[in-house]
């Protein structure tokens, strides 16, 4: 059975439909508001010119109603973590999953060095994600390799999940946002189109995600714990967009550093 599982997935990887890099958005560096939201009904009353929504809560409506108002939508996946409740759970080999995500009871950490294995539900996710026409990928949980996730991940197995992640969704003819993983900016780079950032400013880690700018891309934060007054005069003189949300990411409170545009 394990046999023809991973035959299945080598059958999927060689006839991925290849897009054109013309084709795939690539957010500029912008100061301009953003919005994450990945709980409750999406709010569309947010003055944001980009979404970041979860993919499988946002319905293709949803999408095409945030098109029509002129924003970009961002489709949130977890690739790195399992969660229980998600419909396609079943679909991960138990083999493959670790420990406890720490502050979230029903997430785990998959591991990544044996991605075959559940390279099918990774890839139907993101089908999904183009399904219901976003324009990006946030594909979360990149950074296992820095914690506790029952297996011995090393940065050179981070760095070939994140880089096949990011294949998967340019195949699919979106962009893709690297999560976090500051300390591999550099080496990722070049297969990334733009970030998506949390508490670099609490944790003075904004300075490891400035290659994004440095290279044309957007770099999106979002602090938590720590005022506007405290980070916005910052994130404009780098050039990121910066907001201050709640842990929970219900769609408020939502404090930005500046306007959309």
């Amino acid at each position: 059975m394990l046999f023809r599982s991973i035959l299945a997935t080598i059958a999927l990887l060689l006839v991925a439909p290849e897009a054109s890099p013309a084709a795939i958005w690539h957010p500029a560096p912008t100061t301009a508001a953003w919005q994450w939201q990945l709980q409750g009904r999406i709010d569309t009353g947010i003055a944001a010119g980009l979404y970041d929504v979860d993919g499988f809560a946002a319905r293709t409506a949803d999408v095409r109603r945030l098109h029509r108002q002129g924003r970009r939508a961002v489709c949130y996946l977890d690739v790195g973590s399992w969660e229980s409740y998600r419909p396609d759970a079943g679909s991960f080999p138990a083999a493959a999953i670790g420990k406890r995500y720490e502050g979230f009871p029903d997430e785990r950490w998959l591991d990544v060095r044996r991605y075959p294995l559940f390279a099918g539900p990774l890839r139907a996710r993101i089908a999904i994600c183009a399904r219901k026409g976003f324009d990006a990928v946030e594909p979360d949980n990149l950074a296992g390799w820095e914690n506790d996730t029952g297996f011995a991940i090393g940065a050179a197995d981070q760095l070939r999940f994140n880089r096949w992640i990011a294949r998967q969704v340019h195949a699919r003819g979106m962009a893709v946002a690297l999560k976090n993983d500051g300390a591999q900016v550099r080496q990722l780079l070049g297969s990334f189109d733009f970030a998506i950032v949390e508490q670099c400013f609490q944790y003075d880690e904004c300075g490891l995600y400035r290659p994004f700018v440095a290279s044309g891309k957007a770099v999106f934060e979002a602090e938590y714990e720590i005022q506007p007054a405290q980070f916005c005069a910052a994130a404009a003189a780098i050039g990121f967009s910066a907001i201050r949300k709640s842990y929970d990411l219900f769609a408020r409170p939502w404090e930005p550093c500046a306007p959309s545009s």
